[in-house]
């Protein structure tokens, strides 16, 4: 009997420990500081595909944003992180990783560099690998989370995991999105006060990247992304204060027409509920990001 316990409280350990340390999470919230980078600790609601995965991307023993993947087309849905005041400055020199979770519990919940040598193939089963990227000509590699949205070196570097990229065409990447996420991180380091939640996520209509004659990774049909500021400068010009406290914007993922579209959030939600098969209570924050007014409720909208 006393041989047992030993046996029991391991047994017992090995239940619970996925919910003390892996990354790969039934709920954000489960995960300390994890729902920091969600707007009122609340995640988007109404999307509902079966399968999908919660990331609480954790990079040197800190969790730095969240992802929601989808393991069967190997992409996020969507990344939901912390707007960071920066310079705008890109660095590439960071190691591309991966999430060992996704395939087996780690020890510390981290994501890890890609080794140099044997991947076992139960991490290509579960997520995109840099091989599915490499013999692709029209489409590269593009960050959810930008690392100019970022501003520590541990914060840029942890965007640099294939469980925050999705391919994009190259001319959409190094043009029109790329100058989205440029205006975006002016607007928010000029007339963002507090705190600054983004989610950009993406639709896909079942085209894939094959290798080796497999369906590997799916290709966003539109990249979307909406940001909710609700303490930003009140005293902006009337053209800057109408975008706030949210917006949003959608793209074609494509190598021609692939312009970006500003709108209020609740369009965005309204176009991805009715044309893109999201489902009908999509919510992507909280209470829609309601600002507080300083104002008395009678002179509300005439700001």
């Amino acid at each position: 009997m006393n041989m047992l316990k030993p046996l029991l409280l391991a047994l017992l350990i090995m239940c619970f420990l996925p919910f003390m340390t892996a990354s790969v999470v039934q709920d954000f919230n489960h995960v300390e500081r994890c729902k920091d980078s969600l707007y009122m600790g609340t995640p988007p609601r109404g999307i509902s595909k079966s399968g999908l995965r919660k990331i609480c991307q954790r990079y040197a023993d800190k969790p730095r944003y969240v992802t929601l993947y989808d393991p069967e087309d190997r992409i996020p849905v969507y990344s939901a992180y912390t707007f960071k005041k920066t310079e705008g400055d890109r660095r590439v020199d960071y190691p591309w990783m991966y999430e060992p979770q996704l395939a087996e519990i780690d020890g510390n919940g981290n994501m890890m560099p890609f080794p140099t040598g044997y991947l076992h193939m139960k991490f290509e089963d579960s997520q995109a690998v840099l091989d599915d990227y490499s013999d692709v000509v029209l489409y590269e590699r593009g960050h959810l989370n930008p690392d100019q949205h970022q501003s520590t070196p541990h914060d840029r570097a942890a965007t640099y995991t294939l469980t925050n990229v999705v391919p994009e065409i190259r001319e959409f990447n190094i043009g029109p999105w790329r100058e989205y996420e440029e205006r975006i991180r002016v607007r928010l380091n000029n007339f963002c006060r507090g705190t600054a939640f983004i989610v950009t996520g993406v639709t896909t209509k079942g085209n894939m990247i094959r290798r080796h004659n497999q369906m590997r990774v799916g290709i966003p049909e539109d990249v979307w992304s909406a940001y909710c500021c609700t303490d930003y400068d009140r005293n902006s010009p009337h053209d800057v204060r109408i975008l706030f406290p949210s917006h949003a914007a959608v793209a074609k993922n494509a190598k021609e027409g692939n312009s970006v579209t500003e709108m209020p959030v609740q369009e965005l939600e309204a176009l991805l509920k009715f044309s893109m098969n999201y489902g009908e209570n999509l919510q992507i924050f909280y209470d829609n990001c309601i600002s507080p007014s300083p104002l008395p409720s009678y002179l509300q909208h005439t700001i």
